[in-house]
């Protein structure tokens, strides 16, 4: 039987927030955290139910809706810090290290705990993590990507519609990816925390959601086996940003997918799962 939603979920009291997560596996197995995108809607289960039972098999996995997202607390971008929630959840389950997985913004918080809190970090491994401010070849220079524009769009109005066309943008293959049961989950868990929606949008507003970056400048300096995923066809951040972080990470590697977005543990879960498993158990 297919692990499901509900028999996955738990909460926990971190003292400072109050998390939802998705958690399977041996509780004595070593841990994998799994932390989602920025998009509405998103959520720990909605971005990883396709990796989370094969990962199972050989980790304790667990997927938190970050504080801002989900069924956790509502945050302010000055309230938001997703790598101090990361390091408060750790502590509140017991573990003492993690491998984190991490899309999209996701992956920024991976690396700002490689560079801040590395002690509780075993692994990096990120899909299309933004890389900050810094001049670039190919992205934008100072405006929104196209999947950026999409996304914040979704946020102001989620319904079907916007989710269809984000899901479409998210994906290379969207006759396969982006499908209406998708697009209405995603409209339903947006339009389901409203206070999520406008706190992003007032974020966004005050200079971005995201108010604390990794330093570009710290990462020579991390030594945690990392590997860096990313989609060739990514409308949402340009992998031009993961050749930058592969270039300032002394242990790390990077995989690049032809034929994948942004969604690399989506549309290509099979070998993604097939990464993960190799990449944490043997290095």
């Amino acid at each position: 039987m297919a692990l499901t939603f509900e028999e996955t979920s738990r909460t926990v009291d971190t003292g400072t927030w109050t998390i939802h997560y998705n958690e399977a596996g041996d509780p004595a197995s070593p841990a994998v955290v799994l932390l989602h995108g920025s998009g509405p809607g998103a959520a720990g289960w909605s971005n990883f139910k396709t990796n989370i039972e094969t990962l199972a098999q050989h980790f304790r996995v667990i997927a938190p809706d970050m504080p801002g997202w989900g069924r956790s607390d509502a945050v302010t971008r000055g309230e938001m810090d997703h790598a101090k929630a990361a390091v408060q959840l750790l502590d509140a389950l017991g573990i003492e290290k993690a491998a984190f997985v991490g899309n999209s913004m996701g992956g920024i918080t991976t690396l700002r705990l490689a560079t801040e809190y590395p002690e509780r970090v075993s692994h990096v491994i990120t899909m299309g993590p933004g890389s900050g401010p810094q001049p670039k070849l190919f992205s934008p220079a100072g405006g929104l990507s196209e999947g950026m524009k999409t996304l914040v769009a979704a946020y102001r109005e989620p319904s079907v519609e916007s989710m269809t066309r984000l899901t479409e943008v998210m994906t290379y293959d969207s006759t396969r990816f982006a499908t209406p049961e998708l697009a209405a989950e995603r409209a339903e868990n947006a339009k389901a925390h409203p206070q999520h929606l406008a706190n992003y949008l007032d974020g966004f507003a005050k200079g971005g959601p995201i108010a604390k970056w990794f330093r570009l400048e710290d990462l020579p300096n991390v030594e945690i086996p990392t590997l860096l995923i990313h989609g060739r066809d990514d409308r949402v951040v340009h992998f031009e940003s993961t050749l930058l972080l592969l270039a300032h990470i002394p242990n790390s590697r990077a995989v690049l997918l032809n034929r994948c977005g942004h969604w690399a543990q989506v549309e290509h879960a099979d070998e993604f799962n097939r990464l993960v498993i190799d990449f944490v158990s043997n290095n």
